[in-house]
């Protein structure tokens, strides 16, 4: 459930009809609502509030401050994976022990920053950051807590670049070779062993995936405590999909079930990451059609979002259903058209042969789903600012992060002496 909705005719975030901001801070923006997104926070958190557990938002989803600010309210800690996203949640006011940091490829510098600000959880995915971080907390004189992240070669069943838990990906150390890492993190002096970790990709429609990840962390959990490993926490990672267009993702509730299944009397914290399923259906993106093109039979809507504001679909063909902000007429005719962006790329269209209502140059649309893997992923290509982003709580909205100006733009580039 959300809080986008038409009321008399009109697209709705909460009680903030779109026409408001789009006239006040122009197109294209993104819109965020904070009921939704704290519905979204309590619903998944209440599943497990009889549980050890602690759910970290996955930064990486969405770094706006705001966002983190309204999740660390509700008790939320974070998930991250560099020292930017570390920096975001204290900003924010993210408890440091609610902080897990994940990710391949951990520098010096990050790790060092994370010890200083003594988080929760260090997730290890090789040998040689085991070792890399047991020399710096060494430096430091302190010990780095840890979990190994296990790959426990589960197929996710979800796109190819976002499952990380098959035996190829480079996520996470292999099953047969994480025991031998655990015994060789035991002798290293600024390593303290906490638990094992898991995650095996995003977006993911079944519930079988995951079954199989926990029954196999669980199992492993086991043969780390007959080695007299500790295990006071179980890290679960994220994952659960969310509805864009015809998927039907398993609810919180089913979800979890199988978590209580899998680690009833396990006797340690339960560690969640979710992204996706928080802040995906919470945000949207506002644009306006400049152009509606015929070419040849095909019909172009051509909007001022490109995919340098919403990479998703252009990256992995990722469906968006997209709506008018003004409703049209019920008995306007439908017919097959492409939305595609101004950006010099053919690979720069939002939606092939989709059936709609085609618009009027100047009216909005409305990206739905686009909380997620959005702004987050947005960059400057073709030497486009990054878009602005509005949160609305009931009938206000505030701008929570500028559009980028033109001028700042240029200033981020510096003349060498001999061009000057």
């Amino acid at each position: 459930m959300d809080f986008f909705q038409y009321k008399n005719g009109v697209y709705h975030a909460e009680d903030v009809p779109l026409p408001a901001p789009a006239a006040a801070i122009g197109t294209p923006f993104y819109c965020y609502s904070a009921a939704t997104l704290e519905r979204h926070y309590k619903v998944f958190s209440g599943h497990f509030s009889d549980m050890d557990a602690m759910v970290c938002y996955a930064v990486k989803a969405n770094g706006n401050l705001a966002i983190l600010k309204t999740l660390a309210r509700l008790g939320s800690g974070a998930d991250v994976v560099s020292e930017g996203e570390i920096r975001l949640a204290l900003a924010a006011g993210v408890d440091p022990q609610r902080i897990v940091f994940s990710g391949v490829g951990k520098t010096a510098a990050e790790m060092a920053f994370a010890l200083e600000k003594n988080i929760f959880q260090f997730n290890i995915e090789s040998e040689p950051e085991l070792r890399f971080l047991s020399d710096i907390a060494k430096a430091k004189n302190t010990k780095a807590r840890i979990a190994v992240r296990v790959n426990p070669d589960v197929e996710a069943g979800t796109h190819a670049k976002i499952s990380t838990g098959h035996k190829e990906s480079k996520f996470g150390v292999a099953m047969p070779e994480a025991m031998p890492l655990y015994r060789l993190a035991a002798t290293l002096p600024g390593i303290e062993i906490q638990g094992a970790s898991v995650h095996i990709g995003s977006q993911l429609t079944s519930l079988g995936p995951f079954a199989q990840a926990f029954a196999r962390l669980r199992a492993f959990a086991g043969e780390l405590r007959a080695e007299s490993f500790a295990v006071k926490t179980l890290d679960l990672g994220g994952g659960l999909g969310i509805p864009y267009g015809q998927e039907d993702p398993p609810l919180p509730a089913a979800y979890a079930d199988i978590v209580k299944r899998e680690m009833k009397g396990v006797g340690c914290k339960i560690i969640f990451e979710p992204g996706r399923v928080l802040v995906g259906n919470a945000g949207i993106l506002v644009s306006r059609v400049i152009y509606v093109k015929k070419s040849g039979e095909r019909i172009f809507i051509v909007v001022d979002a490109a995919m340098n504001d919403l990479l998703r679909p252009s990256l992995y063909g990722a469906y968006h259903d997209i709506v008018p902000i003004a409703a049209p007429p019920g008995d306007a005719p439908t017919e097959l058209a492409d939305v595609a962006g101004p950006i010099c790329e053919s690979g720069d269209v939002f939606a092939e042969r989709r059936l709609m209502k085609i618009p009027e140059a100047g009216d909005l649309l409305a990206f739905r789903s686009a909380g997620a893997y959005g702004a987050s992923m947005a960059s400057t290509y073709n030497a486009r600012p990054l878009v602005a982003e509005v949160m609305v709580k009931g009938g206000q909205y505030a701008v929570v992060r500028s559009r980028e100006t033109y001028e700042a733009l240029l200033k981020r580039d510096t003349l060498p002496s001999w061009l000057l």
